[in-house]
C-alpha cells in the first residue's frame, strides 16, 4: 500500500504536513524552555502517547462524512457481535467526525461495500483481528496484548492488532491523525505506525472515599484514560473518612460508613456499570480495600473489627487499626473478600497495607498480652505481619492475586512470588533504592513516588512527571523487566466533582506516554507542542482538562 513515498520524506515535509494538525496557539512567553516550545510544532503533530514507530508522507487525504465508514475488514476474527469494537467505531467516529454522526447512527450495522472512493480521498479504516480469538467477549488481563499496526493510505486504512485491545489503542492513534484544514474539511496524511506499549501496566488511581465522586466522574475520567492509553483503573474505592462501597454480605458497613447510606454508595448495579465501561475501553479495574490501617469507616458499622484504644488503664472511646488478635476478624475478611473476588473479575485486588499506627495497639492490653503470647516484644511489626499474612492466605483461597504498599515488603511479611508490590514512599533517591531493594528480592513493581497528581504547584509541574521513569535506579537488566509500570495517583482530601477533571488531566496525560513510549522519548519541547494539541483535542472531547499555559484552542470547552 505504502509506495515509494516513504523512500522520499524528510523531516522538512514531514513537519510540514503535520503542522496542519495544530489547534494550539501561543501566548507571550516567560520562563523557562517549555514555554517557548510551541513556537515549533513537533514532527509528530499531536500524536500522544507518541507510537513506537512513525512515518508519515506530506500526502493527504480527505475524509468524507457522507461517505467515510470504520468497518470490520473481511479478514478479521471478529464481527458484528463484537461489542467492543462495535462500541469503539461508533465512539471514534464521533470523535473524528461529529457533524455527521447522526447519519452515521442511522447506516450502523451495514457492512462495507467494496468501492472506488474519489481521487484523494480515504473511505474506510478497516479493523483487522489477526488471531483467532479475538478477545471480544473477555476482560483486558496483565497480559493482553496491545499491540497494533496502523496503515493509512488511499483507498482505505488498515488497522491490524492480534487482539481487540490493540485495536481500541489503534482507533486511538487514529483519531489523533485527523485534522482541519482551513475550510474545516476532515483530512489525515499517508502514514504508516507500528506501536505496542512499554510498560503493561499503565494506571490512574481515584480515591472515592474521602470525597464521594459521582457516577459521572468516573466514567469521564475513564474516557480520559483511554484518550491517553492508560488501562488501569486502580479504584481506592475506601478509606478512614466513608466507606461508599455498598456489600451485599455486609450492608451496614456502607449504611453506618458512608457519607449517606442513599445518595453517596455506589451500589452493585453502579459497580458493574462502571467495569463494563472499563471494559469497553480496555481498562481494568482493580479495587482497593486497605487494611489494617486506613479502616475507621470499616468500625462505624461491623462491631470489633477495629481495636479500642486505651487511655491508662480505660477505654477512650476511640478505635485504632483493625484488631489482629480476635477471631471473628478473619472470619469478617473471609467472608468480606469472598464477595469482593466475585464482584471483580480482574486477577488481582490491592490489599493496601501502608500506615498503620501502632499507637492504639500498643495502649490495648489485651494486644500487650498476645504480644507477650507469641514472643513478638514491642517489635509491632510482627503483629501488623501476623495480621497480613493471614489477610494474604485469605484472598488467596479466593484465586485472587494481591497487590500491596511497599511498606509490607519493608516489614518482612512472607509475600508470594507473584506479588505486585507498589513504591509510593520517599525522595528520588529513596524510591530508587526502593525500587532497587524490592527487584533484587525478585518481585515485581510498580512505581507511583513521583506522580502523586494531587500534589500541586504553581507553573508546569507536568515537566517533572515527565521526567520520571520507573526503571531508572541501579540494578541489572533482570531487575528492571519487573518493574511492569507505575500508576498517576489522585488522592481525594481536595478533590471532588468540582475539580478532579482539570487537576488529573493533561497532567496524567505526561505519566501515560513516559508508561507507554519508547524510553528514550524524553524531549519536553517536543512533548510540550504536541501536548498542547493533545488537550485541546481532550477539551474538544468533552474534557476539562487545564492548559498548560498561555493558549488557546480552536474549539473551547462548552459548558451545557
Amino acid at each position: 500500500m505504502l509506495t515509494l513515498v516513504f523512500a522520499v520524506y524528510l523531516s522538512l515535509t514531514l513537519a510540514t504536513a503535520v503542522s496542519q494538525q495544530g489547534q494550539y496557539v501561543s501566548g507571550p512567553h516567560r520562563g523557562g524552555a517549555a514555554e517557548h516550545a510551541a513556537a515549533e510544532d513537533s514532527p509528530y503533530g499531536s500524536l500522544w502517547p507518541l507510537p513506537r514507530e512513525v512515518r508519515f508522507s506530506p500526502r493527504s487525504l480527505r475524509l468524507s462524512g457522507s461517505s467515510f465508514q470504520v468497518v470490520d475488514a473481511d479478514e478479521s476474527s471478529a464481527g458484528a457481535s463484537c461489542s467492543i469494537l462495535q462500541n469503539a467505531y461508533r465512539r471514534y467516529y464521533e470523535y473524528i467526525l461529529p457533524q455527521f454522526a447522526d447519519e452515521r447512527s442511522r447506516r450502523r450495522g451495514h457492512h462495507h461495500q467494496h468501492g472506488s472512493a474519489a481521487p484523494s480521498e480515504l473511505s474506510e479504516l478497516r479493523v483487522w483481528i489477526s488471531s483467532p480469538d479475538s478477545d471480544c467477549n473477555a476482560y483486558p488481563v496483565a497480559t493482553s496484548d496491545e499491540s497494533y499496526e496502523l496503515s493509512v493510505d488511499q483507498p482505505y486504512a488498515v488497522l491490524k492488532a492480534p487482539k481487540v485491545w490493540g485495536a481500541l489503542r489503534g482507533l486511538e492513534t487514529f483519531s489523533q491523525l485527523v485534522y482541519e484544514d482551513v475550510y474545516g474539511a476532515k483530512n489525515i496524511n499517508v502514514t504508516m505506525i507500528t506501536d505496542f506499549p512499554r510498560f503493561p501496566h499503565r494506571g490512574v488511581l481515584l480515591d472515592t472515599s474521602r470525597h464521594f465522586l459521582p457516577i459521572k466522574v468516573i466514567l469521564a475520567n475513564l474516557e480520559a484514560m483511554a484518550m491517553n492509553k492508560f488501562n488501569v483503573f486502580h479504584w481506592h474505592i475506601v478509606d478512614d473518612p466513608s466507606f461508599p462501597y455498598l456489600s451485599r454480605t455486609f450492608p451496614q458497613l456502607s449504611q453506618m460508613g458512608a457519607y449517606h447510606p442513599y445518595t453517596h454508595v455506589y451500589t452493585p448495579a453502579d459497580v458493574k456499570m462502571i467495569i463494563e465501561f472499563a471494559r469497553l475501553r480496555g481498562i481494568r479495574v482493580i479495587p482497593e480495600f486497605d487494611t489494617p490501617g486506613h479502616t475507621q469507616a470499616w468500625g462505624k458499622g461491623q462491631k470489633d473489627l477495629l481495636t479500642p484504644c486505651y487511655s491508662g488503664p480505660s477505654p477512650s472511646g476511640t478505635f485504632g487499626p483493625v484488631n489482629p488478635i480476635l477471631n471473628t476478624t478473619y472470619d469478617f475478611m473471609e467472608l468480606f473478600f469472598q464477595e469482593i473476588s466475585t464482584v471483580f473479575p480482574d486477577a488481582y485486588i490491592h490489599l493496601g497495607g501502608d500506615e498503620v499506627d501502632f499507637s492504639c495497639w500498643k495502649s490495648n492490653p489485651d494486644i500487650t498480652k498476645f504480644m507477650n503470647q507469641h514472643g513478638f516484644g514491642q517489635d509491632y511489626t510482627k503483629l501488623e505481619s501476623l495480621y497480613i499474612q493471614k489477610l494474604l492466605d485469605i484472598v488467596t483461597s479466593t484465586q485472587k492475586g494481591y497487590m500491596i504498599w511497599q511498606e509490607v515488603f519493608d516489614n518482612g511479611v512472607k509475600l508470594k512470588a507473584d506479588t505486585l508490590i507498589h513504591v509510593w514512599k520517599g525522595t528520588q533517591e529513596q524510591y530508587r533504592d526502593e525500587m532497587a531493594r524490592v527487584t533484587s528480592s525478585g518481585y515485581q513493581t510498580l512505581l507511583s513516588t513521583p506522580w502523586y497528581l494531587n500534589r500541586i504547584s504553581y507553573g508546569q509541574d507536568w515537566t517533572n512527571l515527565y521526567k520520571a521513569d520507573p526503571q531508572d535506579f541501579t540494578g541489572t537488566d533482570a531487575q528492571k523487566k519487573l518493574v511492569i509500570g507505575g500508576e498517576a495517583c489522585m488522592w481525594g482530601e481536595y478533590v471532588d466533582a468540582t475539580n478532579l477533571m482539570p487537576r488529573m488531566w493533561p497532567r496524567a496525560s505526561a505519566v501515560g506516554e513516559r508508561l507507554w513510549s519508547d524510553r528514550n522519548v524524553t524531549n519536553v519541547m517536543d512533548a510540550y507542542s504536541r501536548l498542547s494539541k493533545h488537550r485541546c483535542r481532550m477539551v474538544e472531547r468533552g474534557i476539562q482538562a487545564q492548559p498548560l499555559f498561555s493558549s488557546s484552542c480552536r474549539r473551547e470547552y462548552k459548558w451545557t
